[in-house]
């Protein structure tokens, strides 16, 4: 299985973004992508360094969404 995660695109360079998510910024490979598909402000999902979707914020928005749901499920479990 495989996971996902949905990060906004702060700075980019070429094929080098700088995306950001809940307080996290990585340094993602835009290489997966059609060239100049993706610009400062927009989202992508993130794979192992490697944006492989652009989504829309809403889209964005409902991942973080179905994660929150998933984590305190998870913690219920934990209690």
């Amino acid at each position: 299985m495989c996971l996902a995660i949905p990060m906004r695109v702060v700075k980019r360079d070429k094929f080098i973004a700088r995306c950001e998510a809940r307080g996290v910024s990585r340094e993602v490979s835009l290489f997966l992508l059609p060239e100049d598909s993706v610009a400062v402000g927009d989202y992508v999902l993130v794979h192992v360094g490697y944006a492989i979707q652009a989504l829309s914020k809403p889209e964005a928005d409902a991942s973080w969404e179905l994660f929150d749901i998933i984590t305190a499920d998870q913690d219920g479990l934990n209690a």
